[in-house]
């Protein structure tokens, strides 16, 4: 059976469509066709900020099983001023904007001109349905063919997301959480072969037929990508934008509606099943997160290992602590707990630890190995002992049998960051590593989504001969604007605001007159990409976001969790030269 379109009639006067209606969306499930979707849009109910504390600061062992939560006050451990202290804890206020129409900030420095600019480009990338804004479409550059350029994905929505919500404009975030779960509960399938039933969809976008006057919603879970590989980041992404929606705004009824519960908990037993895999970090495919084409990140990538534990952590402050919910709370503890242990053990990585693995005996046997994954001292790359200065450090692209890809991946280390994986010390140190390794990591355009870039031969062999990532191109060593939002989120976080500031400046110089480009090659990131789309959205959003949470670092509180003290570092390791 091959996924529904769903036909629903446009109505001339779009004063008679105010409410999203169970009709918008068909859904094969019997109880989704039975919801009551007018609730969705009431009046927000407002919590204090009180509560809104005590469910941030409930610790795993805290959210155990038969354990009552006790509300101590807890702050996150930074090197800077107290101003940053309890960050987390506060709710964004409601309503509140942030942006251009701030005449000045609080830290003293006037809005950019091209500030302006960019909300501009961002609104008219809004895409409607029915006659509200359900998303942003991934770019407006219309000097290309389409693609799949003019859909709304679940991934680049979420900076976008971000933006409108510290502008105080929550309702389009709220409508994009409602449809994406609503086409979550399609049949998925592709070739035949059905997909798990909480797998988010990668993209989604509205046909219009003015012949028959109606609108369709079309989802893509993987059928129409490159390599057919369905997304595993999106349901994270989803379960960490709707937690962000509740800290923005204090409106728990979202959160607590029975289909997004049920939602989250799709998502979770998708990514708790046991098997055969001994390890707690997820096995994935290429091309299942940002980096979408083959790219040699088969295994246990940083990014999707960030992201599951991120959104491990919303899920457990989002969560009901009913029967079904308790259930999925304890579970997700226990990963937690040994989640935490894995990749503070196994894949990070500073001097200390790459001169023990330059030392590693193989054919170890046993549990008293200490090299557990046989790794051979002598694949290690040339280009990591210039890269690691003598301070800092940072997680590994990924690890698994006889293999450790020592590539540094930006978007998986700041989720480490902003997610408290990365304990305080490591973060000091992940932020070091930036600063000592500028040029090649940030250089004339942030940011390096990978570092470095694979070449000659092993190109050809990890890549496949893929022509869009040659060196320094796309994802292999290309310039990404978009991650500047997620660097300035780490930077904030850990107290160097002095490091977004440089990056936001240098993206200045460039980014509007370059037209908003998806990224950019060489290096340095001194080139336009060869095929980057302009107008690009999540340029243009992250761009914004990085400039208000500077602006205002309490937006931090909507996208980063506070370290949980019961999740203790392994003392026997270095984590970095300040331990």
């Amino acid at each position: 059976m091959s996924t529904p379109d769903v036909d629903v009639d446009v109505n001339q006067n779009q004063n008679q469509n105010k409410n999203v209606k169970a009709e918008d969306i068909l859904c094969p499930l019997a109880e989704y066709e039975e919801c009551d979707f007018s609730k969705l849009l009431e009046k927000p109910r407002l919590l204090n900020i009180d509560r809104q504390r005590s469910l941030d600061e409930r610790s795993l062992s805290e959210l155990s099983i038969g354990k009552s939560p006790r509300h101590a006050t807890r702050a996150i451990d930074l090197n800077s001023s107290r101003f940053f202290e309890q960050l987390d804890s506060i709710c964004s206020p409601v309503g509140r904007r942030s942006g251009f129409s701030t005449p000045r900030s609080q830290i003293g420095f006037d809005p950019h001109p091209m500030v302006a600019e960019a909300w501009e480009a961002l609104r008219r990338s809004l895409v409607y349905f029915r006659g509200q804004p359900v998303g942003t479409i991934a770019a407006l550059d219309n000097t290309e063919e389409n693609l799949n350029y003019d859909q709304v994905f679940v991934r680049d929505f979420v900076p976008s997301a971000l933006a409108f919500l510290m502008n105080g404009e929550p309702e389009i975030v709220k409508n994009f959480i409602l449809k994406t779960l609503r086409l979550q509960s399609w049949e998925k399938k592709i070739d035949r072969f059905q997909l798990g039933e909480g797998v988010m969809p990668a993209s989604f976008k509205v046909l219009h037929d003015p012949v028959r006057n109606n609108e369709t919603l079309i989802a893509d879970f993987g059928e129409s990508a490159i390599g057919r590989v369905a997304p595993v980041d999106s349901g994270f992404w989803w379960i960490i934008l709707l937690r962000a929606y509740t800290k923005s705004t204090g409106d728990t009824s979202l959160a607590e509606l029975p289909e997004c519960q049920k939602g989250m908990r799709l998502i979770l037993s998708l990514c708790l099943s046991e098997g055969f895999d001994t390890f707690p970090t997820l096995l994935c495919a290429d091309g299942c997160c940002m980096i979408d084409r083959r790219m040699g990140v088969y295994g246990y990538p940083i990014e999707i290992q960030a992201l599951f534990f991120m959104a491990l952590r919303c899920a457990l402050l989002l969560l009901k602590q009913d029967d079904e919910g308790k259930e999925f709370i304890e579970r997700i503890v226990k990963r937690l707990h040994a989640l935490s242990y894995h990749m503070r053990s196994y894949f990070w990585l500073d001097l200390k630890q790459l001169n023990d693995i330059y030392r590693f005996k193989t054919e170890e046997y046993s549990h008293t190995a200490v090299n557990k994954f046989n790794v051979m001292p002598d694949s290690l790359p040339e280009w990591v002992f210039d890269f690691m200065p003598v301070y800092g450090g940072y997680f590994i692209g990924n690890v698994s049998p006889a293999r450790m890809d020592f590539r540094w991946f930006c978007l998986g280390n700041c989720i480490a960051i902003l997610s408290s994986l990365a304990t305080p010390e490591q973060s000091t140190a992940i932020m070091d590593l930036i600063e000592s390794r500028w040029e090649e990591l940030v250089g004339e355009m942030p940011l390096k989504v990978c570092y470095p870039a694979m070449e000659t031969h092993e190109w050809r062999i990890i890549t496949g001969c893929d022509p869009k990532n040659t060196r320094w191109s796309y994802h292999n060593g290309g310039s990404w604007p978009v991650l500047l939002w997620l660097l300035t989120a780490a930077c904030v976080k850990t107290g160097r605001p002095q490091i977004a500031r440089r990056a936001i400046e240098i993206s200045e110089a460039r980014l509007l007159k370059d037209h908003w480009p998806e990224y950019y090659d060489g290096k340095l990131g001194r080139y336009i990409g060869k095929q980057s789309r302009k107008a690009q959205t999540w340029s243009i959003a992250g761009y914004l976001v990085a400039k208000m949470m500077l602006e205002d670092p309490s937006h931090l509180g909507m996208i980063a969790i506070e370290e949980d003290k019961q999740m203790k570092p392994i003392l026997r390791r270095s984590y970095s030269w300040t331990l």
